[in-house]
């Protein structure tokens, strides 16, 4: 469907000098008039940027707020991934020692939580904010993420322009508003997440995959930051015909890892040393709180880990069992079902089969977008009423306020973002069934 923006007539006088052109040209850019938006867009566009940056000033706050690490404040949750998965961890790694070491980190950094797999290129992706000072580091860095959020918006407008006739500019804008006042986007501003830069590369793989094929690979080697998203959408990605970005992503991730390891390698004294730390990195991730599967406060949304909250039971090799029971049934379904269903499928695949938080919800945004605009010109047709319930259940994580927790104990709490979660994939899996 062709939008009133790619339809309206270009302007046959741009150097007029009537006062109506000359006041026009000293607004901001965006509230500039422009024929193609209606008096009410432009109204939703302004309503949408004042509320926005409000939202974002509350959500930058913590990071000039928070109190420098030390031993006496290792509670704090304002910055905390920052500093446990990104700021001391890069220190150890510029010092000369393995953060993948948990005793290593522990011992030499004011941290609480262990540095988790994460690709060893996050260590020089990421070094610049760990250069200066905490303080500076920590700004620039939810800055930066901010910055992130704004662009995952336009991918997001840009995907509901395939749809519905929203201006551009209205739907980056709107989106952007809604992310950054959101509970999953203000968690990744509060808590210092990386999640922003890994959803932008899930979603630019997606969108680029048949266009512009070498830049969804490099959009997939990003997304490979956590191993947890890089898998399973590079396994979904190959299941619908993508080869060539499911395999050119992966071994840009790994080479641009390789350096790294091989340096981890050499200090630590060989592969057998090495291997040593990556298997006490997962037996210290396993026995912790938030990373157990059979832990009562764990965030976790995925399938195993939800089972176990809502039923109390943990059978022999679950988390084996879930990761390819989802993987191969979504395969089998991404291949023969419409594009936007598809991929929001894909990406619910990617959060519900292997271990992850609500905040990791973030990478399904573009689909979300998507795949509401589509229901909304089909809702009448068979599956399309299971699709939009399947977004409905996914915002129940961006709309999750922590207050309510108050009201339930604490495995109540921390399992009603995971059930959203997992019925939100059980509806995309219907709804894929029936639309073709």
């Amino acid at each position: 469907m062709t939008s009133r923006q790619d339809t309206a007539p270009a302007a046959t006088n741009s150097g007029s000098t009537h006062p109506k052109h000359r006041a026009d040209s000293r607004r901001p850019a965006f509230l500039a008039r422009d024929p193609s938006l209606s008096p009410k867009q432009r109204l939703v566009l302004l309503l949408a940027t004042l509320a926005g940056a409000a939202s974002a000033w509350h959500a930058l706050k913590p990071s000039w707020q928070v109190p420098l690490p030390t031993p006496a404040v290792l509670g704090e949750e304002r910055l905390q991934d920052f500093r446990d998965a990104l700021y001391f961890p890069i220190r150890e790694f510029l010092h000369g020692g393995n953060p993948y070491d948990p005793a290593a980190m522990f011992a030499h950094w004011p941290v609480r939580q262990d540095f988790n797999l994460y690709q060893p290129y996050h260590l020089l992706l990421h070094a610049p904010f760990a250069l200066p000072g905490y303080r500076v580091g920590a700004v620039s860095f939810t800055l930066f993420s901010l910055l992130l959020l704004v662009a995952l918006a336009a991918l997001t407008a840009h995907a509901v322009r395939r749809y519905l006739p929203v201006p551009f500019v209205v739907g980056t804008a709107v989106v952007a508003a809604l992310l950054v006042t959101s509970q999953v986007g203000k968690a990744q501003l509060y808590v210092g997440q990386v999640n922003p830069l890994i959803a932008l590369g899930a979603a630019g793989a997606l969108l680029a995959r048949r266009d512009r094929p070498g830049w969804a690979a490099v959009a997939l080697a990003l997304a490979w930051l956590k191993p947890q998203y890089g898998f399973p959408l590079a396994v979904l990605l190959f299941a619908r015909g993508s080869r060539r970005v499911a395999l050119t992503g992966t071994a840009i991730a790994a080479a641009a890892s390789l350096p790294v390891v091989v340096l981890l390698v050499v200090r630590g004294g060989g592969i057998g040393p090495f291997l040593d730390v990556i298997v006490a990195n997962l037996t210290h991730a396993r026995g912790t709180t938030y990373g157990a599967v059979d832990s009562v406060t764990s965030q976790r949304i995925d399938v195993a880990a939800v089972l176990f909250r809502v039923t109390g039971w943990v059978p022999a090799g679950i988390e084996l069992a879930v990761l390819a029971g989802v993987l191969v049934s979504s395969a089998l379904l991404v291949r023969r079902t419409t594009e936007p269903v598809a991929d929001l499928l894909t990406v619910l695949a990617v959060v519900v089969c292997v271990v992850h938080q609500p905040g990791d919800v973030l990478i399904a945004v573009p689909a979300m977008g998507a795949v509401a605009a589509l229901w909304w010109r089909r809702r009448g047709e068979a599956g399309w009423t299971a699709a939009g319930l399947a977004v409905l259940a996914l915002a129940v994580p961006f709309a999750h306020l922590y207050t309510v927790d108050l009201l339930f104990d604490p495995r109540t709490s921390v399992t009603v973002d995971g059930a959203a979660v997992v019925v939100a994939w059980g509806l995309a899996v219907v709804a894929a069934r029936r639309i073709s």
